[in-house]
């Protein structure tokens, strides 16, 4: 909901500080209406009905994949379309995408969300919504920003809503935000005391091929990003993932593998191997084969190295593949 409008409506009612502290409980655990909320007077209840939607974001579609994954398309009041995905496992966890930004603008080429018309900035009550709307169907207990937008490009309202996750079953610790490489925000991050996990999407040791992939590369070269993402394990203690979307023929090479083994730090960084969901963009993924074999020369050079479960690839839902369309 638009928390600075229900602080608005209580305040010119005279409500007591404490109603919007009550309203956020009921909306953190699950409510799907304020006729739930018990404890708030009857007429109050009435007016914030009217006056403060429930939600900042309107449902336009949600789709259910056939690994219990579920995607739903939204709108915001303006009309930009953003997208947030529910992904369940089968140890239990509940884990959310959730998107920064309506589209993004940094045009990597393997991304579909890439290939939309950038929006703007999504605000924290937006960001926190995507969440809100999952947590109505079930308890949630991870969240990583890898949805549209690049998170580091809007840090203040993502941190703003990070500071709240932890009210829907969501600790800070288990928090990811990904970026390509935005130095400055990586830097603000590095200083913020949220104890949030950084993710880097790398996708290529070799600083050509990383640009024709990722045009951000240009603007902030990778050894200055590694530098950055150091100064961050150096000063958070936490190990920075690297992802790394495996493309046949691309990226998937033995000499690429021990390029990229070589550029990392063991002690500060994680490998995450990226099988890759199709889009419109004119790559194929990597053999199993092929992500077996690479996996296999990070871990011979000291690297941690794990492959990504795909989740929701039959409606669009995996990563890269987030395009606002239903």
């Amino acid at each position: 909901m638009d928390l600075e409008l229900l602080d608005h409506t209580l305040t010119e009612r005279g409500q007591p500080a404490f109603r919007a502290r009550q309203v956020w409980a009921w909306a953190a655990r699950g409510a799907g209406g304020y006729d739930e909320m018990t404890d708030l007077p009857a007429d109050l209840r009435d007016e914030l009905e009217t006056r403060v939607p429930l939600s900042t974001l309107t449902v336009e579609h949600e789709a259910h994949a056939r690994d219990g994954t579920v995607k739903a398309l939204f709108s915001t009041h303006d009309g930009r379309p953003v997208e947030a995905v529910l992904m369940r496992y089968a140890d239990g966890r509940r884990s959310l995408c959730l998107s920064s930004q309506s589209g993004c603008p940094l045009t990597c080429t393997f991304c579909a969300t890439g290939a939309m018309r950038f929006g703007r900035n999504l605000t924290a009550s937006e960001i926190l919504d995507q969440a809100l709307h999952f947590r109505r169907i079930e308890p949630v207990d991870h969240a990583v920003f890898m949805g549209m937008g690049e998170p580091l490009m809007n840090l203040d309202h993502v941190l703003d809503a990070c500071t709240r996750l932890p009210d829907l079953g969501i600790a800070h610790r288990r928090v990811g935000i990904s970026t390509v490489g935005w130095i400055p925000g990586i830097e603000r991050l590095t200083a913020s005391p949220l104890p949030v996990r950084l993710a880097l999407s790398l996708h290529a040791a070799d600083p050509a091929l990383r640009s024709e992939l990722m045009p951000v590369n240009d603007r902030y070269p990778l050894p200055n990003v590694l530098g950055a993402c150091h100064a961050y394990y150096e000063r958070k203690r936490r190990q920075v993932f690297v992802e790394y979307l495996m493309l046949g023929g691309v990226n998937d090479r033995y000499e690429q593998a021990v390029a990229l083994a070589r550029m990392l730090d063991p002690k500060a960084f994680k490998v995450n191997l990226i099988p890759y969901n199709p889009t419109d963009s004119p790559y194929e993924g990597s053999t199993r084969e092929a992500i077996a074999a690479f996996k296999a020369v990070l871990e011979q050079h000291g690297l941690r190295a794990t492959v990504r479960l795909t989740r929701g690839r039959d409606i669009d839902a995996a990563c890269g593949q987030l395009a606002a369309r239903a």
